[in-house]
């Protein structure tokens, strides 16, 4: 077994992600469906008080670019929405895949439950929405008006017709066929998928071994280096794998099992990468990227996986009422140079053109210097200006000589 020292694992990983290195041009919209084929799913998050996630994952990986892209590239159906890891956009090729999991593998998520309650209860009601789709068009939530006249229940004090729609989805009976505003247009689903498959047909799933296949292969691939453990939790797959699950796939070459420093368990690299995985065993892959993540990012939404690879404990506090958040409300991971070195709460105020920084945290051990600073500054600087809020507000920091450093770095920015 090749053995990798734990940075160049990280390493591996971020080189897999696409986030190793900065960009080296422009971004194209190609770029963006790039993107996500890489990472396979592309997580949705409507909280907007920085950039909804979605755009902000890809803005890590791709620099400045067109957020309109990701809604063409949805309404063209090269990309679609799913439940995976939680709602997700991912490829069109991947159509089949995730359907025949939510078919067959996912009836015991929230969703499908949800779902199949909806049905139980509201059969006549989602019948007659389906025909209305069929007869009038793609239709919105929005063009609703609730007749009860409550504010809460249901699924977030959706009203009838939302819930419907999200249980019609999550059958496979609609699908997202645009955004409008990120709120979703919902249509039949096999207006959608003619629409798609006029150019690209999905991989064809026919029973529960391609389908685990798939997702085990697909879901290393993404990684770039992972134990077995947290393969499952990618795509929401199922339970964490043992090693000895995993045999069948090395035996025939598809996987290759690598020993890291400081793991007691095996990690896994697709055959894909072999390229990559000479090169990190070697010392030749550089982690040169200094930017802000998204608290839903791949790189950090398995909180144990985070922990191991990067000594990073990260837990997502939006959910979490206030009084018990230790580090704020929208708190962005830091990542400097193939480490997660800190995190910072953060606020977009559009109307002003300011980006609030209210806190920001460095992680122990990591030394608060001026060459930390200046990229620090140009990965908050950067974010700011592609959020149209070019003026940084800074807060509190910890340590607090971090903040005069950043000030003065943040300074330079401007005058430069």
């Amino acid at each position: 077994m090749r053995r990798l020292g734990a940075q160049q694992a990280r390493n591996l990983h971020l080189a897999a992600q696409g986030l190793l290195a900065p960009p080296r041009r422009r971004a194209r919209k190609d770029d963006v469906f790039a993107a996500i084929a890489r990472m396979r799913v592309l997580q949705i998050d409507t909280i907007h008080v920085v950039a909804r996630s979605p755009y902000l994952v890809l803005y890590s990986r791709l620099g400045r670019y067109a957020p309109h892209w990701l809604e063409e590239l949805l309404a063209e159906g090269r990309i679609f929405e799913c439940w995976a890891h939680e709602a997700c956009f991912a490829p069109f090729v991947d159509h089949d895949l995730h359907r025949f999991h939510a078919d067959a593998g996912r009836r015991g998520h929230w969703s499908m439950k949800s779902a199949d309650r909806a049905r139980d209860v509201h059969a006549s009601g989602m019948a007659g929405l389906l025909e209305h789709i069929r007869a009038n068009g793609a239709v919105k939530a929005s063009e609703f008006e609730r007749k009860d006249g409550a504010v809460g229940g249901g699924w977030w004090g959706w009203k009838d017709e939302k819930r419907w729609l999200e249980a019609l989805f999550a059958h496979g009976e609609l699908m997202i066929a645009r955004r409008d505003n990120f709120q979703r247009v919902y249509d039949l689903a096999e207006r959608v998928r003619a629409k798609a498959r006029l150019l690209v047909q999905p991989d064809s799933v026919a029973d529960e071994a391609t389908m685990r296949r798939a997702f085990v292969l697909g879901a290393v691939r993404a990684l770039g280096v992972t134990q077995s453990r947290w393969i499952n939790d990618y795509f929401r797959s199922g339970g964490k794998l043992k090693d000895a699950e995993l045999d069948r796939w090395v035996d025939a070459g598809e996987l290759l099992r690598v020993e890291v420093d400081g793991w007691e368990k095996p990690g896994y690299v697709h055959a894909a990468h072999a390229d990559l995985l000479e090169q990190a065993a070697r010392g030749r892959l550089r982690a040169t990227r200094s930017v802000l993540l998204s608290p839903f990012d791949p790189v950090v939404w398995d909180r144990e996986r985070a922990s191991m690879m990067f000594g990073f404990d990260y837990r997502i506090e939006c959910y979490v009422p206030a009084p018990k958040r230790r580090y704020g409300y929208y708190v962005l991971p830091i990542l400097h140079r193939g480490r997660l070195v800190g995190r910072l709460d953060a606020k977009a105020h559009r109307a002003d053109g300011v980006f609030e920084v209210k806190a920001l945290y460095l992680e122990p051990g990591v030394e608060a210097d001026d060459s930390l600073a200046g990229a620090l500054a140009d990965a908050i600087g950067d974010c700011a200006d592609w959020h149209a809020t070019p003026q940084v507000r800074l807060g509190r920091s910890e340590p607090k000589a971090l903040r005069t450093l950043l000030r003065t770095a943040l300074a330079g920015r401007a005058t430069a």
